[in-house]
């Protein structure tokens, strides 16, 4: 695992590199989600932290109200087959009437994405709404949260099918 990286310790730019060269991992479709799944979740989220994971796995962009992983509200969950919106620390406990949420682990549960205009959808908005006034520390009022490349494995599962 490697150290994570702060934006405030590197060019913003370089950081933007190397998270796009985990996207490139992708098919050009998958890449084109993922971009505008991260746009939509930044431009609802603008001060949390995102926090970014190249795991053996999934390619995980975690959306913080602090630098600490457990303090993410939801994450871009990313793998060959598919991109998803996870609710790591809190799906179990969302309220759900509409039964979107897939998943049956103590905590996480997510909805696949097959466009960023589900996130735009009411029931998928009271989801990450209610995800928001769940965390343990609140968002920030303002600003802009920091892009953290908390790891990279070494090893990872193909990103194209």
């Amino acid at each position: 695992m490697k150290p994570a990286v702060k934006a405030a310790h590197v060019a913003p730019g370089d950081v933007e590199k190397q998270l796009q060269s985990f996207i490139a991992k992708f098919s050009a479709e998958h890449q084109a989600l993922i971009r505008s799944v991260r746009a939509a979740l930044r431009k609802r989220l603008p001060s949390a932290n995102e926090l970014v994971y190249d795991n053996y796995n999934f390619f995980v962009i975690g959306y913080s109200t602090t630098e600490r992983p457990t303090d993410s509200i939801v994450s871009l969950a990313a793998g060959a087959s598919g991109v998803g919106l996870s609710f790591p620390y809190c799906g179990a406990r969302l309220p759900d009437p509409h039964k979107l949420l897939l998943g049956s682990g103590i905590s996480n549960r997510f909805i696949r994405l097959d466009s960023a205009k589900v996130l735009g959808r009411p029931e998928v908005e009271a989801l990450i709404a209610a995800a928001v006034g769940m965390a343990k520390t609140p968002l920030p009022a303002g600003g802009r949260g920091a892009l953290i490349i908390r790891s990279v494995s070494a090893k990872q599962r193909p990103r194209r099918k």
